[in-house]
């Protein structure tokens, strides 16, 4: 709570750290600050994320091992590593029955990361809804950047200039073995149908 800013009532404090989903101690920790805390959620399929860990990791260790070979601990027998982050990440269900734990489902929100893309007005409006706050954030505030792939921000409908993101986001994702992407569709499939539920 210290590390929080000073807010008034009318105010909403947010903080966002994505290792917050995945951290075994997070949901009890953040359940003792505080009860009320809405917790909003982005996830995108996972196979892409994975994708998308091990492309932003390879850039700055150019000489770590082949996705494939961080993936698996026995490709021949689908024998997915689950113990590599950019894999363990994605099994959302786990993480989230932590989360069930201190917090009902009707104070968590989930983002689509794909929808994000796509229609960020639609998804923003959902997450204003769900933290019953007037709807000030439309599609009037996105400007969608071609080089970079994703709709950028503008700080108001007046301004001219976007706020994108940074320049470790929209990189060009490594190439993947059909195949292996398959295999790993698999792996999360049953992890993917019980989040759903």
């Amino acid at each position: 709570r210290s590390l929080m800013p000073r807010t008034l009532d009318s105010q909403i404090t947010v903080e966002k750290t994505p290792s917050y989903f995945v951290t075994k101690e997070a949901p009890r920790r953040i359940f003792n600050m505080s009860r009320d805390t809405k917790l909003i959620v982005v996830v995108r399929n996972p196979v892409t994320r994975a994708i998308s860990d091990y492309t932003q990791t390879l850039s700055k260790k150019p000489d770590i091992p082949t996705f494939e070979g961080l993936s698996f601990r026995n490709r021949s027998l689908g024998l997915v590593d689950t113990s590599w982050n950019a894999i363990r990440i994605g099994m959302y269900a786990v993480h989230l029955e932590s989360w069930l734990q201190y917090f009902p489902l009707s104070q968590i929100h989930f983002v689509s990361g794909e929808k994000l893309i796509t229609d960020p007005a639609g998804e923003m409006g959902k997450v204003q809804d769900f933290l019953g706050i007037k709807r000030v954030i439309t599609d009037k505030h996105f400007y969608f950047n071609k080089t970079k792939g994703f709709p950028c921000l503008k700080k108001s409908e007046s301004s001219g200039l976007p706020r994108c993101l940074g320049k470790s986001k929209g990189r060009t994702h490594v190439q993947i073995d059909p195949e292996v992407i398959e295999q790993l569709r698999d792996f999360y499939r049953p992890y993917n149908i019980k989040f759903y539920e």
